[in-house]
């Protein structure tokens, strides 16, 4: 596939932002430019609903200079669209029209059905979540929906956001107490007016800059391990530990927050307080970011309509399909280590050695997938490599903490390495879960290594006990002296895990 550029401009009623993606071979759309103006487009929206001169001359320039950044990088479609502010101005025709002749950009303006539309379906393509209620917080407007097996039921949109909850119901820089109960109180009465919210019991999944700021905030006040916002998890006690140390700052103090924008200073505690109400409301223990939202959905509906859908059928494939592409997996290599694998966790469950779950074959079949995916850098320290790709890249549909499960089992080397690897996660997991993945990691290499030359020579596996000893019977269509070799090599791993020793017996089909 020939790599493509896209280009869209979102007009917010905060920030303008223009992204560019590049299309990998994959499919995947990788982020190559983000250019960000807060424009702050709300505060020139008068009482009559008018966007005023200054704004459109703001709305204008900013545009002009995207526009020089389109050019650089010859592109001749770009969409463009608008949210609440432009959405809700009495004027709009007038603005649609002067930035057509001065801008050559072409703006739509979405409908809060498409605004809250183009959220979930960003949500329900890039994260695990069947089932949940996202909530974009922008400057003039708050868009909540509530998706079940992954359709869309019910949509709301709030004529209320971050910049106008600050202008408001806060005078100065920071509130006082008066006005964050009169906030509060404000919140809570608006989001209690949808039954499908109430009480509902679900994963929240925050879209937009006022939940990634928050998730960064939390992130650099744990000193987080791992990179990435993207499905990042935190549940009420967090969120309300961040309420309440955002609200005991200064304005200067605030200013200088690791993991806030300065830009958004002084409207991050009215979004904050929105996500602590709506986490009350809807009575959940668990909140997610999305980093992919409105931006993404709307590509998400361009890109698949020559499939005729635009909801992935399984994120978590489309995922490991674009790191087959993108790092030149062997699929057929994958399928002979894999089914290897399965083999040897049947024979040791049915010698009571081990026993092993659906989660457990799961979590087999991916690190399957991706295993030694570090070579494709470099081969002589393919382990860190993997660990640290598989750690770090944002995998579409894997929480983080499922993340560096897989990336524990398909770096999988020796448990020096392991332990190594897992000192900064320790405590995301018990002594059981680490003693299991090790296990996983040590039946992987040992697979791995009877397919070492990748000529898929191995038709069956048998084990049997004699005295004490397990003696692995395997059959092959093809001389077997450099699997045997390896397999020599490698399996003092899975002896460690095991307890016992091996012995591998090769014979000619």
């Amino acid at each position: 596939m020939n790599q493509e550029k896209y280009a869209i401009v979102d007009i917010g009623s905060n920030t303008m932002r223009l992204v560019i993606y590049l299309r990998e071979k994959s499919g995947r759309l990788k982020e190559i430019e983000n250019v960000k103006v807060v424009a702050r487009l709300r505060n020139y929206l008068s009482d009559e609903g008018v966007l005023m001169d200054e704004g459109m001359s703001i709305l204008i320039n900013t545009l002009l200079s995207f526009k020089e950044v389109t050019n650089h990088h010859k592109l001749d479609e770009v969409k463009c669209v608008a949210t609440a502010t432009i959405r809700q101005a009495k004027n709009q025709q007038t603005v649609l029209e002067k930035v057509k002749a001065e801008t050559d950009f072409v703006i739509r303006i979405l409908s809060e059905y498409e605004e809250a539309y183009f959220g979930y379906l960003a949500v329900v393509n890039t994260t695990p979540f069947d089932h949940g209620i996202t909530i974009d917080i922008g400057g003039g407007s708050t868009e909540l929906t509530y998706f079940s097996n992954r359709k869309l039921i019910s949509y709301h949109s709030f004529p209320f956001g971050a910049l106008s909850l600050k202008k408001q119901f806060i005078k100065g820089d920071v509130p006082t107490p008066d006005e964050l109960k009169k906030l509060r109180a404000f919140i809570y009465e608006q989001f209690q007016t949808l039954d499908w919210v109430n009480n509902r019991k679900l994963p929240i999944i925050g879209i937009g800059g006022s939940a990634r700021n928050m998730v960064q905030i939390h992130q650099e006040r744990i000193g987080y391990p791992i990179a990435g916002v993207h499905q990042y998890l935190m549940n009420n006690e967090d969120i309300n530990e961040i309420n309440q140390y955002l609200q005991s700052l200064t304005f200067s103090e605030l200013q200088r927050v690791e993991g806030l924008s300065k830009d958004r200073a002084d409207i991050i505690i009215p979004a904050v307080e929105v996500f602590h109400c709506l986490v009350e409301v809807v009575n959940t223990n668990k909140f997610a970011l999305s980093k992919k939202g409105l931006r993404d959905g709307v590509f998400f509906e361009e890109l698949t309509k020559e499939f005729g859908i635009s909801i992935f059928p399984n994120v978590i494939e489309e995922s490991f399909y674009e790191l087959a592409t993108d790092y030149s997996i062997n699929l057929n290599h994958v399928f002979h280590v894999t089914t290897n694998a399965l083999m040897i966790t049947t024979l040791l469950g049915k010698a009571e050695l081990a026993s092993f779950n659906k989660e457990d074959e799961l979590l087999l079949k991916r690190g399957a997938f991706v295993y030694d995916l570090g070579s494709y850098i470099d081969s002589e320290s393919s382990s860190q490599h993997t660990f640290y790709l598989l750690a770090n890249r944002t995998i579409d549909g894997l929480l983080h903490r499922d993340r560096i499960i897989i990336a524990l089992i398909a770096s999988y080397t020796s448990k020096t390495n392991f332990k190594r690897y897992v000192s900064s996660y320790s405590d995301w997991f018990t002594k059981d879960e680490l003693a299991k993945y090790r296990m996983l990691g040590a039946i992987l290499k040992f697979a791995y290594s009877l397919n070492a030359t990748k000529r898929n020579i191995i038709r069956t596996l048998d084990l049997k006990l004699e005295q004490g000893k397990l003696v692995f019977d395997v059959t092959c269509n093809r001389d077997w002296k450099p699997e045997q070799y390896q397999v020599e090599k490698q399996k003092k791993h899975l002896e460690k895990v095991l307890k016992r020793s091996i012995s591998i017996n090769f014979v000619e089909e």
